[in-house]
């Protein structure tokens, strides 16, 4: 199928990976006879703009990203029916790439904005703003802040590094919260409304969770000692964290949370809300580009 692509690169991403592997983007989406205009994104606002234009134009929408750009993405390609989503992983992270199947590697993620299928998925929304993995808060909102800030050179190992630097100083916090009007209350680590299965650079927080079936697996995890968190840590990269004692896993379609102190709510890596804060799920919001 020929395509023509508005490839929009984050430069910043991955720590500048995303620029330094930008030529070779280029050259394997001409290779493959993909029609495509390169532009540098200077923030979300213009990369938005940017996204609009391309949708305007009949064009597929490219991202040169980390996980926060094509996030972002998400809310402006859901206002045009039939614009269409192309992912190349540029980021630390890489877990919409991931969950999609998406090769990691650049020539290999080429070939399926070329020749791969449409795939109809779900978004998530935090108080009205777009998001595609998972959104969550209280020890994540302490660990994705540490790991804004942590080396570059530490790769996507940046999210260990930022739970590990949380769990120094985490006391434990209550949620209260109304799953599709159901009141619900957990006091310890954290709280994940998961559009996709996978968050921080691999970790499989929901292993079940699906893009495209409605709903948000809800994901509490209560308290348990430090020992037996940092043991538990590194089963999220398998997905077998889910048989802890202190994880529970849920299903709904709207979640309203809020806590014992204020909260930033991440997704996708980026913050998106505060505390208090209603996340639900919008299906079938959009087209994203997947292997065939």
């Amino acid at each position: 199928m020929e395509r023509d692509v508005a490839l929009l690169c984050n430069p910043s991403a991955g720590g500048g990976r995303a620029a330094r592997i930008l030529p070779r983007a280029e050259r394997a989406l001409r290779d493959l006879g993909v029609g495509v205009h390169v532009a540098l994104t200077r923030d979300l606002d213009h990369a938005r703009e940017l996204a609009r234009e391309a949708a305007q134009a009949g064009e597929v929408t490219v991202a040169l990203s980390g996980d926060g750009m094509i996030g972002c993405l998400t809310g402006v390609l859901r206002e045009f029916p039939g614009a269409v989503l192309g992912i190349l992983p540029g980021g630390r992270g890489n877990d919409t790439a991931r969950a999609l199947r998406i090769p990691l590697d650049i020539e290999s993620a080429c070939a399926v904005v070329a020749h791969g299928r449409e795939r109809v998925v779900d978004i998530g929304e935090v108080d009205g703003r777009s998001f595609i993995g998972i959104a969550s808060l209280g020890f994540d909102s302490d660990a994705n802040r540490f790991a804004s800030t942590a080396p570059a050179r530490l790769g996507r190992l940046v999210y260990v590094y930022g739970a590990l630097r949380a769990l120094a100083t985490w006391r434990p916090a209550r949620f209260d919260l109304l799953l599709d009007g159901e009141p619900l209350s957990s006091v310890g680590y954290s709280v994940a409304a998961c559009n996709s299965s996978c968050y921080g650079g691999g970790m499989y927080l929901a292993p079940d969770a699906e893009l495209d079936d409605g709903m948000l697996d809800v994901v509490l995890i209560a308290s348990h000692s430090r020992r037996s968190f940092l043991m538990t840590l590194p089963k999220a990269f398998k997905g077998t964290h889910v048989q802890h004692p202190a994880v529970r896993v849920l299903r709904g379609r709207e979640l309203h949370v809020d806590a014992d102190r204020p909260f930033t709510v991440y997704a996708d890596g980026d913050p998106i809300g505060r505390t208090p804060a209603t996340i639900r799920v919008v299906p079938g919001a959009l087209r994203v580009l997947v292997p065939a």
